[in-house]
């Protein structure tokens, strides 16, 4: 519930602070003093659009505080836990700040002192909170509204949501099936210009070209290459009487040996000369080996050219280069895979016919639980609106099959009424006046927010823990209808909190609290709230009932009023 709404440079209001009770709250006051601000405020803290208009003229911030007692929410606790949002003692500080910044409108939100972004107060708020509209009634002229309202006041909503998504499903798989037919031209087009591709590089494909050109210049100078490996031989290491390395190494060794004994330094050198002595000897091995071990092979010659050919062609064909050409051929393998991975039309109108299966199962069931619902939901209606001076009201919901599956289900829903004897019912929007629309809508909100016809306990309890919001709750009604509506709401708010607006004075006189909103004409016009008892209270309710002339009969009529109402 909400324990405490504040409202700091919010339009006409400067600063306000209203605590409001566990039951009843009707807001009153004259037109213009700024009644719907406090709705205004709250609607902020719950994640309501932000309006420029609200920051109060000469201020750049306005803010919006609201306090909720979460005790008996464990909705709003568990969604708190999955967010990681920590509260304490069950309770809930929300704040809203608006700010003008050079000309551009500002929102932030905290919750219990930690940024919450709109989306999470949106989500949050409507656990909080419910809110009906005073335009409730045009609502009912909505196509969809009626099963709206059916689907909520019976608890079907998750079923609803549930059929919406699988014709969505449904719908998505057609889509797709629609754009590969589209698309299986231009498919089959690329999966041929692919495959051409890859047979082009198949002879190539698993040569890399870095090793394929170092053999083939090694191949195209091997003649050169042995004659300088059987000359850097001579040089080392030969039989003749020619001066060579390895000669001349043996000599310098004899020497450094011969000085060992009379220095370190020839010890440490003569080491170092049989160390390159063996290192020498060993590379003219290798160069031994290489004079005397190859051989001219024209035929394997002759093929690396034709693959090198090959790489350079097809290199520019693809533009490419011939390093990259068979990184690029896996490229265009991977490609081609997910090209024939896509599932085949047969597969593909399979898949569509078990999702429409789904689907029709499940709208099958829901409107089954539609109709199996329905007379005990218009039944409900039917008895709320006698109380309001309709005693002759009948009601019914009419089902129309439709002519193709829609998100909706398989029916068009109407809610058929007649208001007078010997009057056959007809949908609402056709045959119902404006005062007995506002009736219909405000029963309609009230059986909704009781759940009095839904299946569940957990969604009764979900709705009637939840603050009800009423904005201007008496349009289209008066004298012994008021009354009736004011204990109807008092009745609700003795499960519920209740807040509302209302200018009847038989609806004010039912509320657990009276708060009055008024409006000073100092230096700068100010709105203030004011919680009413005794004589204060009396007077407004003779001043709603009575005008600006309050004579000794409106005050007798307005003690009358709150002498008459529930006792709870």
């Amino acid at each position: 519930m909400l324990t405490q709404l504040t409202l700091q440079n919010l339009a006409l209001v400067t600063n306000a602070e209203v605590e409001m009770n566990a039951g009843f709250n009707i807001i009153t006051g004259e037109t213009g003093a700024g009644k719907s601000l406090l709705l205004d405020a709250l609607t902020l803290c719950v994640g309501g659009r932000s309006d420029a208009g609200l920051i109060r003229h000469g201020q750049t911030t306005a803010d919006a505080f609201a306090e909720f007692n979460i005790g008996q929410l464990p909705e709003v606790m568990a969604w708190l836990s999955e967010q990681n949002y920590p509260f304490e003692d069950d309770t809930l500080l929300i704040r809203r700040q608006l700010a003008n910044q050079n000309g551009a409108l500002r929102s932030k939100a905290w919750l219990n002192g930690m940024p919450i972004s709109m989306n999470e107060l949106k989500t949050l708020g409507g656990l909080l909170v419910n809110i009906h509209s005073q335009h409730a009634q045009q609502s009912l002229l909505r196509p969809q509204f009626v099963m709206e309202w059916l689907d909520s006041a019976t608890g079907l909503n998750s079923q609803a949501n549930d059929v919406k998504q699988a014709f969505l499903q449904y719908e998505r798989l057609k889509s797709q099936a629609a754009q590969h037919a589209k698309d299986e031209q231009l498919r089959q087009q690329q999966i041929q210009l692919l495959s051409n591709q890859l047979a082009d590089i198949e002879p190539i494909a698993t040569v890399l070209y870095s090793e394929l050109e170092a053999e083939y210049d090694e191949l195209s100078n091997l003649e050169n290459l042995m004659q300088q490996a059987a000359l850097s031989v001579q040089l080392l290491d030969n039989d003749s009487d020619e001066p060579d390395v390895v000669s001349l190494l043996n000599r310098a060794i004899k020497l450094c040996e011969a000085q060992t004994e009379l220095s370190q330094t020839y010890a440490d050198c003569v080491e170092q000369l049989y160390s390159a002595h063996t290192q020498i000897a060993e590379v003219a091995s290798t160069l031994s080996n290489y004079a005397e071990g190859q051989s001219l092979d024209p035929k394997r010659l002759a093929l690396l050219d034709e693959q090198l050919s090959t790489f350079h062609r097809l290199a520019r064909k693809y533009h490419t280069t011939p390093e990259s050409l068979v990184e690029d051929s896996q490229a265009w393998q991977q490609q081609l895979d997910d090209l024939q991975s896509v599932m085949s039309p047969e597969a593909m109108a399979e898949q569509i016919e078990q999702a429409y299966q789904a689907y029709l199962q499940k709208a099958q069931a829901l409107d089954d639980s539609r109709q199996a619902n329905a007379t005990t939901l218009a039944e409900a209606l039917v008895a709320r609106l006698k109380a309001l001076a309709l005693p002759n009201v009948q009601a019914a919901f009419e089902f129309t099959p439709l002519d193709k599956p829609q998100s909706i289900g398989l029916s068009q829903i109407d809610l058929l009424f007649s208001a007078n004897v010997g009057m056959p019912m007809q949908p609402i929007h056709k045959i119902a006046s404006g005062g007995e629309l506002s009736r219909l809508a405000l029963i309609m909100q009230v059986i909704d927010a009781q759940g009095v016809c839904r299946n569940t306990m957990t969604d009764m309890a979900t709705t009637t823990r939840q603050l009800l919001v009423f904005d201007e709750v008496d349009v289209g009604i008066s004298g012994g209808t008021a009354q009736v509506v004011g204990e109807l709401l008092r009745e609700l708010g003795e499960e519920q909190q209740i807040i509302a607006i209302t200018h009847q004075s038989q609806v004010a006189a039912q509320a657990h609290q009276h708060i009055l909103v008024y409006k000073t004409q100092q230096e700068k016009a100010q709105s203030h709230l004011k919680i009413l008892s005794g004589d204060d209270q009396v007077q407004e309710l003779a001043r709603m009932s009575g005008g600006v002339n309050i004579t000794e009969d409106t005050l007798k009529h307005a003690r009358s009023l709150l002498a008459s109402r529930r006792v709870s």
